[in-house]
């Protein structure tokens, strides 16, 4: 995860495999970390004990349920569901690239439509991905018991950690505001200076696409992980 504020941006060093943060990490100045808490030990200070309690428990369903063989809808399921994954990536990677790439190319504007086009972007992704992950699970449930479990497993996580993620991805436009400004800072002889007169402005542009589409697949995660879980239940009994 990562955030990005005032102090900077922190990068944990076990979610360093995140595109989007690889994608911030070369922009923003990452403070340098002493030895802390693994993930396990993170993740328990943003869950409180009732959380705790309840991740628990259907963690512990999960390895209880039987595991009966999928229904004879399994195959159509996971066409249906990887069919509106690919469905929902490409309308929010055109809208993405679209309505971006059109950005006007006028420097004295400043930061101000970039950052209500990237509030806009992230409640598209919100609404769509949102909409798939619970069709998603509703497939899971219908395929076995097991499946039926990581999906409310899914949904248990979803209620705990949504806000905090949402707290997080809110500081994506903070740091891609900074890049806006280091960027337009830059002089002809700065040694990483972007050449031309304003081509600055469109490096920023692609560099504002790549974080959005960067973003869009970290949003995706948590549905491609369960497809995958539902193609693996399916080749184990064929």
């Amino acid at each position: 995860m990562l955030l990005c504020g005032g102090e900077g941006m922190y990068l944990h060093r076990n979610f360093s495999s995140s595109g989007l943060v690889r994608l911030l990490g070369r922009w923003v100045p990452v403070q340098p970390q002493a030895s802390g808490p693994d993930v396990a030990e993170r993740l328990g200070q943003w869950l409180s004990v009732a959380d705790v309690i309840t991740l628990h428990a259907a963690h512990q369903s999960i390895r209880s349920a039987g595991i009966a063989s999928p229904s004879g809808a399994c195959t159509v399921g996971i066409l249906d569901v990887e069919a509106e994954l690919r469905r929902v990536r490409g309308s929010l990677e055109k809208s993405i690239l679209a309505r971006d790439a059109a950005a006007a190319h006028e420097p004295d504007t400043g930061y101000a439509p970039y950052r209500r086009r990237h509030l806009e972007q992230q409640r598209r992704m919100a609404a769509s991905i949102d909409a798939l992950r619970d069709r998603v699970r509703q497939t899971l449930a219908g395929v076995s018991p097991r499946l039926a479990q990581l999906a409310e497993l899914d949904a248990v996580l979803e209620r705990m950690l949504g806000r905090r993620e949402q707290q997080l991805l809110a500081t994506v436009p903070l740091c891609l505001e900074k890049r806006f400004e280091q960027l337009r800072g830059q002089r002809p002889g700065d040694a990483h200076a972007v050449p031309a007169p304003g081509a600055w402005l469109d490096s920023f542009v692609r560099e504002f696409q790549a974080t959005l589409l960067a973003e869009l697949e970290l949003r995706l995660q948590p549905v491609a992980g369960m497809i995958d879980a539902l193609r693996i239940e399916a080749k184990q009994h064929q």
